[in-house]
């Protein structure tokens, strides 16, 4: 008797990565666990896998027939290291790509934008995921949620204009469907939550949930960019503040019904999410 083939899910300790891993398990699907430090988690056979080390690729291959790609973080020309390895995927059988990518950047654009310009080159059987801008920014240890804790604010360069924030579960709850369904999606797919919120709206959603004062600070492109720049280098710093102002300019004001289509079920709304934070944060 073969052993089924596994589902190779790159990141699966990130935000998406650990929710694929875990649905996927759940489902009885053969999973390897790829990351840095081949984290063990429920399910899943770890393997380590980094994107700068070619020597770690094979390994992570061996037996699977379907990946989840989540490119490597921070950088701006992932294709770099992401198309040879997509080849070498291809050589080793792999059969189908999911690749997470963002709203903001369509195909041929910059950072995933050139993976995802070759995707349906390299594989016949693929997704492109394009999530707005994820809830999960305004918890744990994201920057959002540090300043929501220490300074009772969102800073941001987006002035009015609005988001369909979505909620990770329902990046992951698509990804699962994309990996598993009979028939590839073979195409990009734009996720977003129910509705199209302002961080001002956002704010004032977790400040009523909360029971915590909590503000939109409208900053400048400058101020922004400034202010990511002591933490990250200044061509990322600038990236992300030139998000905001694109969001400013109405980028990102849309929804989809992408998630109920595929998974059956609406996308949550950012008031649930914010009650299930603060269920998790009581212990309940």
């Amino acid at each position: 008797m073969t052993t089924a083939h596994a589902t190779l899910v790159i990141g699966a300790t990130g935000t998406t990565g650990r929710r694929v891993t875990a649905r996927l398990a759940a489902k009885g699907r053969r999973v390897k666990a790829a990351g840095r430090t081949a984290t063990a988690l429920p399910g899943a056979e770890a393997v380590r896998f980094d994107w700068h080390e070619p020597a770690t690729w094979a390994g992570a291959l061996g037996g699977v027939d379907r990946v989840y790609l989540v490119p490597p973080t921070g950088s701006p020309d992932p294709a770099a290291v992401m198309l040879p390895f997509l080849r070498q995927a291809r050589a080793a059988g792999v059969l189908r790509a999911v690749l997470l990518s963002s709203s903001a950047i369509p195909a041929g654009g910059p950072a995933a934008g050139r993976v995802h310009e070759q995707l349906p080159g390299l594989f016949e059987e693929w997704a492109v995921l394009r999530p707005s801008w994820f809830m999960q920014n305004f918890a744990g240890s994201a920057p959002h949620a540090r300043t929501i804790r220490e300074e009772g604010a969102l800073f941001t360069a987006s002035g009015d204009g609005r988001v369909g924030f979505v909620d990770a579960e329902d990046i992951a709850a698509v990804a699962v469907h994309a990996l598993t369904t009979e028939q590839a999606p073979d195409t990009d797919l734009i996720l977003t939550g129910p509705q199209a919120l302002s961080y001002s709206d956002a704010a004032a959603i977790i400040a009523e949930v909360t029971g915590r004062p909590v503000v939109h600070r409208q900053l400048t492109f400058e101020e922004l960019r400034d202010r990511w720049a002591a933490a990250i280098p200044l061509e990322f710093a600038t990236m992300l503040a030139a998000m905001d102002r694109a969001i400013a300019d109405g980028a990102e004001d849309r929804t989809s019904d992408t998630v109920e289509l595929l998974t059956g079920r609406p996308p949550g709304t950012l008031r649930a999410f914010v009650e299930r934070e603060v269920r998790a944060a009581a212990g309940h």
